[in-house]
């Protein structure tokens, strides 16, 4: 199993958190939305074969290291929904029964120059996102939560950098 890309700190737990509708319509966008940790997961698992299949090992192992650090933000979002009061169904907005997410959303560019971009693009967006997200919560223990994930994606987009430059050097 790879190893997954992630700060040292250890991730908070949904202990204590209550239902509370704002902080769940608050979240839910980070889980399952074209920009949510399921989209990111797939995305780089997705460039990751591409890297590998081109010889790329050391680029392939990182995504395949980030994408299952993304797997554990999933899995700790979905807790947090659930703790929050919806079902974690893989939509920008539990419990709604509509707008499901598609991999459609997914970055299928063809050269490996541009997949990094794109994940740059990716993890760019989700540090904002999270960021953002700091700025509106009022519920300290999901606050950590998403305070522990952004500390990930900073590091995640970090090696992207480090990677294309590597790339185009």
């Amino acid at each position: 199993m790879t190893k997954p890309l992630i700060a040292e700190k250890t991730y908070p737990t949904t202990e204590g958190i209550v239902p509370d509708c704002r902080v769940l319509r608050i979240i839910s966008p980070a889980y399952a939305s074209s920009t949510g940790e399921l989209n990111s997961t797939l995305q780089y698992l997705y460039h990751a074969v591409h890297f590998r299949g081109r010889g790329r090992e050391e680029y392939a192992e990182l995504l395949e290291s980030v994408a299952v650090a993304e797997m554990l933000h999933l899995k700790l979002l979905a807790q947090t929904i659930y703790a929050l009061g919806a079902p974690p169904v893989y939509t920008a907005f539990p419990p709604a029964g509509f707008n499901f997410y598609s991999a459609k959303f997914v970055a299928y560019s063809r050269s490996l120059k541009n997949m990094l971009e794109d994940d740059i693009v990716a993890e760019r967006h989700a540090v904002a996102s999270y960021s953002r997200m700091l700025e509106k919560l009022k519920n300290g223990r999901v606050g950590e939560i998403v305070a522990r994930i952004l500390e990930d994606e900073k590091l995640h987009l970090a090696a992207f950098e480090k990677l294309l430059c590597k790339l185009t050097d």
